[in-house]
């Protein structure tokens, strides 16, 4: 069983920067991909970004290629997500996932563990 708690959200300027963290709790963080996702009020939870279990691969969504970047620190147990340039339309919950296995998809289904989210507004 993995527990995982996010923070860095905050409000923020267009063209600013945040720095998103997750902190998994339990045992071999390092057997878990993880991956961030997120969700604007009133549409569905869209994928951000897939990191493997090692750190050494990351895949991203084309709407935010570029300029967030994901990886981890697993003697930290933690992942984080480093968002530059944001975007009013980038405003939304964000949360951080796991799930045992190396593989890396882009559909929430596939994940079993899940944080609270963290709350991030970009204003214009």
């Amino acid at each position: 069983q993995v527990q995982l708690v996010e923070s860095g959200g905050g409000l923020v300027q267009a063209g600013g920067s945040l720095r998103l963290s997750c902190v998994a709790s339990g045992r071999l963080f390092s057997a878990y991909s993880m991956a961030w996702f997120r969700q604007a009020p009133g549409k569905e939870r869209e994928f951000v970004a897939a990191i493997t279990r090692s750190g050494v691969s990351t895949v991203y969504a084309d709407s935010i290629k570029g300029r967030f970047t994901g990886s981890r620190d697993n003697a930290k147990n933690t992942v984080y997500l480093q968002m530059n340039s944001l975007k009013p339309e980038d405003t939304a919950v964000y949360y951080c996932a796991g799930r045992n296995g190396a593989a890396l998809y882009a559909l929430a289904s596939e994940y079993s563990y899940w944080g609270q989210g963290t709350q991030v507004t970009v204003s214009s």
